[in-house]
């Protein structure tokens, strides 16, 4: 008789550790998103429901700039990254595999390997040279910087999405006579489409909330909303900070939903 295949959830404590480490990571939120309808300007008691602060954040002529600043820049970092991702997914996998290969593929997630202020103190040599050559003060340094940062969150889900895709679909309308544009565009892009879409969705939520290489890239008046947050919190906690992060967290529960939406597999 053949012996039970070991399973980690029969280890003991596995139940209580499993609990412990959920309460960890969700009870901080849970206390976030109901103290953001407190009713009392405390933020160490709970003096009932209300929805002030989320009326003072919209009210708040700087939580719009910055949140408007913040939506700008993650949009077009997150359409440029994906779409250079998607060029990189291209051709490191609908080929034959070639010398070099790992270290293209290393090269392309060096962001997330390298810790993320060494690649901020980086930008921040290269912009400040290109400012003071060029003079230009605006928000393209943002954009690129977090075009640069995001590519490797929009690779990923369009690699993995590209390495289960079958080849011989591209190679039947090969045989049909389709010009290589042509099966691109007509096989292999509509069936990538969910991954590029995850990927997109992954690199606008990763651009949304960096702080770090924000903090170092941007110039002054350019505080995206979780840089104004900071700047906010270092002077006094308040309630109103705790509705724009609950807020913020909805956008990324929701966008985080699509993506498994889309990149899970269907049976």
């Amino acid at each position: 008789m053949a012996e039970p295949a070991f399973s980690v959830s029969k280890l003991p404590g596995f139940t209580a550790t499993a609990v412990l480490v959920f309460v960890c990571l969700y009870l901080p939120i849970l206390m976030l998103v109901v103290y953001s309808f407190n009713a009392g300007k405390s933020v160490a008691s709970f003096e009932g429901l209300s929805l002030q602060w989320y009326a003072k954040a919209w009210a708040n002529e700087q939580v719009k700039d910055a949140t408007l600043r913040s939506l700008t820049i993650a949009a077009f970092a997150a359409v440029i990254s994906t779409f250079v991702a998607t060029m990189a997914a291209l051709g490191t996998t609908r080929r034959k595999a070639f010398k070099g290969q790992t270290m293209i593929y290393v090269m392309i997630n060096q962001p997330l390997m390298v810790p993320e202020i060494v690649t901020a103190v980086a930008l921040l040599i290269l912009f400040a040279s290109v400012k003071v050559a060029t003079g230009y003060q605006g928000l393209g340094y943002l954009i690129l910087a977090h075009s640069a940062f995001c590519i490797p969150f929009a690779y990923l889900p369009i690699r993995a999405r590209l390495e289960g895709m079958d080849l011989t679909l591209e190679t039947a309308a090969a045989d049909l006579y389709a010009s290589p544009w042509h099966a691109f565009r007509r096989v292999t892009f509509p069936l990538l489409l969910p991954g590029i879409l995850a990927g997109l969705m992954l690199a606008f939520v990763t651009s949304l909330d960096d702080v770090v290489i924000t903090l170092f890239v941007k110039s002054a008046g350019q505080d995206t909303l979780p840089t104004y947050m900071l700047g906010q919190i270092r002077r006094q906690i308040t309630t109103e900070t705790y509705a724009i992060s609950t807020v913020l967290l909805g956008l990324t529960v929701v966008l985080l939903t699509l993506f498994f939406l889309l990149t899970r597999k269907k049976g």
